[in-house]
């Protein structure tokens, strides 16, 4: 950031407190001049001197009087090309602006969606405020956001321009959608929370068939989820039972939270409707946890699919008889913390060492055990203890070859597949990439592919 464009800032800003002393009447002005501060403030100093005083006084302005009626609990959103006449100030990209009840999330889940439908972000604005309403929602009173308080998210978003009718309204369609996520996924955050302590206290008759071990470290990975290490989206009960003799998952009325509230009073769980006999057979299987990606991407955070966490029931006598579910995003501290510390993962690490049988301070061990430590970690809580001996002991097999190999697993309910492929560094780019891409969708059949380096 250059001192120049810092100085031309400073002088525009003062330009800007001249034109509100002008323009807005001065009841409303010590509120305007906090309002187009706070939100100046936000803006670059390079992108910021792009534009005039004026362009910015009227498009702050804008906003506030967009804001200035808001009835906390649902957001204010509203889409549009701004015209000289109308707005006060136009421009050549779509704007979309928001007033809403400041929560986590929703910078991150409204770029989320925007890039989602395919539109390029030009520019984002979200000051904070501490705001005052009245009964009606008017604003009597508006300051900086400080500690202790009840904010207000004023999001001001850029992107390039829309004239399409319907891709205006399908843009705010998914916008409304993603914050009603937002809002469901925040608001239920503790109660989901919450429900780890219960299933803690209440395993039923889960240690009649699972090995005392299993439960042990299926209890620390539950405590850990809830120590930051999980950010939980969705929760829901389902009961596991038997019509016409074919198993069938029915949603527990009213257990829905998060992105997984409900509006019915029940039903059934379609996806486990149409899985093959062999796995709904799983369902039966006493294995306490279930983890896996959801089929569904997530709308709240951060893009790709939701991490899936499933805790069956058991009755006193240890039949399954249902699951608890969860689904969320693991956190970015979930992925740079030693495997040693997570449990479950200790675990998987320690049968394997143990069964591979290399001393630790040799070559071998000391190969094997920098690959666990750098292997996918998302594959490390998903895949089994026997294709994970298979597959990294092929690794090490490669050694320093400059060999290409794939190493293929298939999730357990066969959704998807997760391709690990090692290929020489020099043959690496973003078009063998995209091509190695193109070969998986076709050979699984698949509608897309996702990939990390």
């Amino acid at each position: 950031m250059s001192t120049q464009a810092e100085n031309r800032k400073s002088a525009l800003l003062a330009e800007i407190e001249k034109l509100i002393a002008a323009k807005v009447p001065a009841s409303q002005r010590e509120q305007a001049h906090v309002f187009a501060a706070k939100y100046c403030n936000e803006v670059d100093a390079e992108d910021f001197v792009a534009r005039g005083a004026n362009e910015w006084t009227a498009l702050a302005l804008s906003h506030l009087a967009f804001g200035n009626e808001f009835q906390r609990g649902a957001p204010k959103m509203r889409i549009f090309n701004p015209r000289l006449p109308e707005n006060g100030w136009e421009s050549a990209s779509t704007v979309i602006e928001f007033v809403n009840d400041d929560m986590p999330f929703l910078v991150d889940s409204i770029a989320m969606e925007i890039n989602r439908q395919g539109i390029a972000i030009e520019l984002i604005l979200h000051p904070l405020f501490d705001a005052s309403r009245d009964q009606h929602g008017l604003l009597t009173r508006l300051d900086d956001a400080k500690d202790g308080r009840r904010f207000e998210s004023w999001i001001h978003v850029e992107v390039e321009r829309i004239t399409d009718p319907a891709r205006i309204k399908a843009l705010g369609d998914g916008l409304v959608s993603v914050l009603g996520d937002v809002r469901a996924a925040v608001e239920d955050f503790p109660a989901m929370k919450a429900k780890i302590a219960e299933i803690l206290s209440d395993m039923g008759g889960a240690a009649r068939v699972v090995p005392l071990e299993e439960l042990d470290e299926a209890r620390a990975f539950l405590s850990w989820t809830v120590d930051n290490h999980f950010t939980f989206l969705g929760y829901r009960d389902y009961e596991l039972s038997a019509q016409n003799g074919v198993d069938v998952l029915k949603i527990v009325p009213k257990s829905g939270l998060g992105i997984l509230r409900e509006p019915r009073l029940g039903g059934v769980s379609q996806s486990f409707n149409e899985l093959s006999p062999e796995l709904k057979a799983l369902a039966r299987k006493p294995q306490l946890l279930v983890l896996t990606k959801a089929n569904s991407r997530a709308t709240v955070h951060r893009p790709g699919y939701l991490d899936y966490i499933g805790v069956k029931r058991f009755d006193d006598k240890g039949n399954v008889i249902g699951e608890r579910r969860m689904i969320g995003l693991y956190t970015s501290s979930t992925y740079h913390a030693d495997p040693h510390d997570i449990p479950l993962l200790r675990r998987k690490i320690s049968v394997l060492m143990t069964r591979a049988g290399f001393p630790p301070s040799s070559h071998a061990g000391k190969n094997l055990f920098s690959i666990l430590e750098t292997f996918p970690r998302d594959e490390l809580f998903q895949i089994g203890d026997d294709e994970l001996f298979d597959t990294v002991m092929g690794i090490l097999r490669l050694g320093e070859r400059a060999r290409t190999r794939m190493f293929v697993r298939r999730d357990i309910y066969s959704r998807f597949y997760s391709c690990l492929i090692y290929l020489p560094r020099e043959n690496y780019n973003t078009e063998t990439r995209v091509k190695l891409q193109e070969i998986l969708k076709r050979a699984f059949n698949g509608t897309s592919a996702e990939f990390n380096v």
